[in-house]
């Protein structure tokens, strides 16, 4: 638990979307425990780009998008009782939309897109 506060510590701050911190946080578990990270969504499946956190501060600011902890509200309504361990704010077919990791209680990832406008889940698989 107190590994996911701090994963998401900085989501509640405006910073998710960072890769930095995420990946190291990630490396640092998967080295402890020897986990096999998840497979990857293809960039061919799903015609993406994420933004920086630079970038995500900005559209925040200029309210083009709703914050960070709205998406994640709506992915945890979406998927209950599951962490969210990943957040990133991406231009899809030009849009931008959360896309969000969900680990649930069985150890099963769930992929959520959540639409940056409006916070609601567009998504999920």
């Amino acid at each position: 638990m107190r590994q996911f506060v701090l994963l998401l510590l900085p989501a509640l701050v405006g910073l998710a979307g960072a890769t930095g911190w995420l990946a190291a946080a990630e490396e640092r578990d998967e080295a402890a425990t020897g986990a096999v990270p998840p497979r990857p969504v293809k960039a061919a499946e799903t015609a993406q780009t994420c933004l920086s956190s630079g970038d995500l501060r900005e559209a925040v600011a200029e309210k083009r998008v709703v914050e960070p902890v709205a998406a994640i509200r709506a992915a945890r309504a979406a998927v209950p009782r599951a962490d969210i361990v990943r957040a990133n704010l991406c231009r899809r077919n030009e849009a931008l939309v959360y896309m969000l990791t969900a680990l649930r209680k069985d150890g099963q990832f769930v992929h959520v897109m959540v639409d940056a406008r409006s916070g609601q889940v567009s998504g999920q698989w």
